[in-house]
């Protein structure tokens, strides 16, 4: 198989800087292309790229923004491999990456697959916290890669894998997002092909986000859940349900706490020590066990406001997902 790493990049080029410093530490000893697409970027990343020109096999293309999914596109359409490997921009790599995903591919080729994320000594405590609330069994179930139960495993394009003949069957990424990855995983499924999850196959996701810029992303996703499962409805779980249930739970038990009745508070009170307990000794750090909790709450409360102001538009008043939430979606041109 020849590999092509298609990376879509907008206003970052520090953090290309970073993912391709790690791809020079890389122990593939095989050849492979990167094709990074520059989406309309006002600051854009070329110096940074040419920087390692003559230490990787680097294509470079600068396109009118049109989102992500549609920019992850553009970047297969351009490449030269048979299987293409996405990630996000944020990412760093570590070197064993691409010796993990021939491994597993030529043990148990699959069409498509997705890896899990991790965090690096050197990220900050936010950091770390954001990442424990985005793939702790606890928060998320080990959804974002956590867990090899999952029967039908829907990558994340921040770590993923599809081969040509499976993008060329199904037109790719469509222009929701967030909502792009599970959207072009049920498509894949239902062409045929089939998802796994690969354990070793991890980034170091450095997500640069702030407490506010984590919660507006939360409530996307949140806001994405109901319209995915208006278009896929056989795939809708009650699960999908929790967030917005934790939230409601939670303001009822503090309205039931002023009437004294406190077993309900006593619960969530419960299940944030855990939290704190877990995160702690995951990361050996009280400080990020506490802050831990902070991006639990976030998640949960944004996720859960946003699914419900989705259900309630989508699924109860019937409205167009575009005119619904015009935010979700990309305008892109044929």
């Amino acid at each position: 198989m020849y590999f092509s790493i298609v990376i879509p990049v907008y206003n970052r080029p520090d953090e290309i800087k970073e993912l391709l410093e790690s791809l020079v530490l890389s122990n593939y000893n095989k050849p492979y292309e990167i094709v990074i697409v520059e989406d309309g970027s006002s600051i854009p990343c070329g110096e940074a790229i040419d920087a390692y020109r003559d230490k990787l096999n680097i294509s470079y293309y600068f396109k009118e923004n049109s989102g992500p999914g549609d920019s992850r596109n553009f970047g297969m359409k351009m490449a030269k491999g048979d299987y293409y490997i996405i990630f996000d921009s944020d990412c760093i790599i570590p070197k064993q990456y691409l010796t993990e995903v021939e491994k597993e591919l030529t043990l148990n080729y699959v069409d498509c697959f997705g890896g899990s994320d991790a965090a690096l000594d050197s990220f900050s405590n936010i950091q770390k916290a954001i990442n424990f609330a985005m793939t702790s069994f606890l928060t998320t179930g080990g959804i974002r890669g956590g867990s090899e139960k999952l029967t039908k495993f829907q990558p994340r394009s921040f770590n993923m894998g599809i081969a040509k003949k499976a993008f060329e069957a199904s037109d790719g990424f469509g222009n929701i997002h967030p909502g792009e990855d599970p959207d072009l995983s049920i498509r894949l499924w239902k062409l045929g092909f089939e998802t796994k999850l690969f354990p070793k196959a991890f980034v170091y996701h450095k997500r640069r986000i702030d407490w506010d810029k984590f919660s507006v992303q939360v409530n996307k996703f949140g806001k994405a859940r109901p319209i995915l499962d208006s278009w896929y409805p056989e795939y809708s779980k009650l699960t999908f349900f929790f967030p917005t249930l934790f939230v409601i739970g939670f303001l009822i038990s503090v309205f039931l706490f002023l009437f004294g009745l406190t077993f309900p508070i006593l619960c969530y009170a419960l299940y944030y020590i855990l939290i704190f307990v877990f995160a702690t000794l995951q990361t050996k750090d009280p400080e990020i066990g506490f802050l831990s909790v902070i991006a639990v709450t976030k998640q949960f409360f944004g996720y859960g406001r946003g699914f419900l102001e989705s259900y309630i538009k989508i699924k109860l008043q019937k409205q167009k997902p575009e005119v619904a939430f015009p935010e979700l979606f990309f305008k892109v041109k044929s």
